[in-house]
């Protein structure tokens, strides 16, 4: 497995300009703690994790000496740091995501988000889980906070790949019953899908009691559509064409593109759900940075 520092989603820059800000719940969740977080990276804390062999220059005292008496091997106890929240970060890994004709794809854009924000809770001493879905559940990290926990979800976001169309509700439904703890649902999507079926999947998390945090990834070809003339055009999931003259298509199409993004938008609020636009031509890091700091102003 490769180190940290090894994986395309480690970004040193990127996380240390974030490593000032802190992403906290806003509504009451289980497990929520009091006062300032401490870093987990030093040192062992409370909660037991799991085995690993010895290695010269481990501590002692944490060799499990039962364990030596009937397999002859040494192995040490490991730690996590006791957790204050409990969040689950949601990427849409549909074919859609893979769509990018200048720089990030989306779900690369997506991808160093997650990253970023994986780091950030673990660095404050919250656990945080990895899920990617399409039209059904294809990986599933449950929330940890421990720094080889965000070695194996940056790992996980090296190796994920697009896959097929997308079934937000089934998703999403499947998930809410998983997730049996109260947290918080990072999601990051494009949300090509219909916004009847999209929030009756956000509904379960929000009827689960889990405060939910959406992140719609635009391309900016989707917003602005630069398409000026005839071209043949291709759904990525269902790989249906279409065959228009762009700039004939181009004013109603940016009136409908318009018209969703105000639908989900409105509809996040109505069920209490926060939702931010992400342009993947805005730097990674003046993205969240913006973000993170109006979330802390505003409490």
């Amino acid at each position: 497995m490769p180190t940290l520092a090894q994986t395309k989603y480690f970004d040193p820059r990127l996380f240390a300009k974030i490593s000032s800000l802190e992403l906290i719940a806003r509504s009451v969740v289980e497990g929520m703690m009091t006062g300032r977080h401490k870093s987990p990276f030093h040192g062992f804390s409370v909660e037991f994790s799991e085995y690993r062999k010895y290695s010269p220059g481990d501590d002692l005292k944490y060799i499990d000496w039962k364990v030596v008496a009937k397999s002859d091997k040494i192995y040490v106890k490991q730690f996590e740091a006791e957790t204050n929240l409990r969040a689950t970060i949601l990427l849409d890994a549909s074919a859609s995501m893979g769509y990018g004709e200048k720089g990030l794809t989306k779900i690369e854009y997506a991808s160093y988000c997650a990253a970023a924000l994986s780091y950030l809770m673990i660095r404050q001493m919250d656990a945080v889980g990895l899920v990617a879905f399409d039209k059904d559940v294809r990986t599933f990290i449950s929330p940890k906070n421990s720094a080889q926990h965000l070695r194996r979800i940056l790992v996980e976001l090296d190796t994920l790949e697009t896959g097929e169309e997308t079934n937000i509700s089934h998703s999403f439904h499947a998930l809410a019953e998983r997730i049996r703890r109260r947290g918080l649902i990072i999601v990051f999507s494009d949300f090509l899908d219909d916004p009847e079926r999209i929030m009756s999947g956000l509904a379960h998390f929000r009827h689960k009691r889990h405060e939910v945090i959406l992140f719609h990834v635009i391309d900016p070809d989707e917003e602005d559509f630069p398409f000026l003339e005839f071209l043949e055009f291709e759904d990525a999931e269902t790989l249906e064409r279409l065959p228009a003259h762009g700039r004939q298509i181009g004013p109603r199409y940016r009136e409908a593109f318009n018209a969703f993004v105000q639908d989900l938008n409105r509809r996040c609020a109505e069920n209490g759900i926060e939702y931010i636009p992400l342009r993947t031509d805005r730097p990674v890091e003046l993205a969240l940075l913006q973000y993170l700091g109006k979330r802390s102003k505003m409490g």
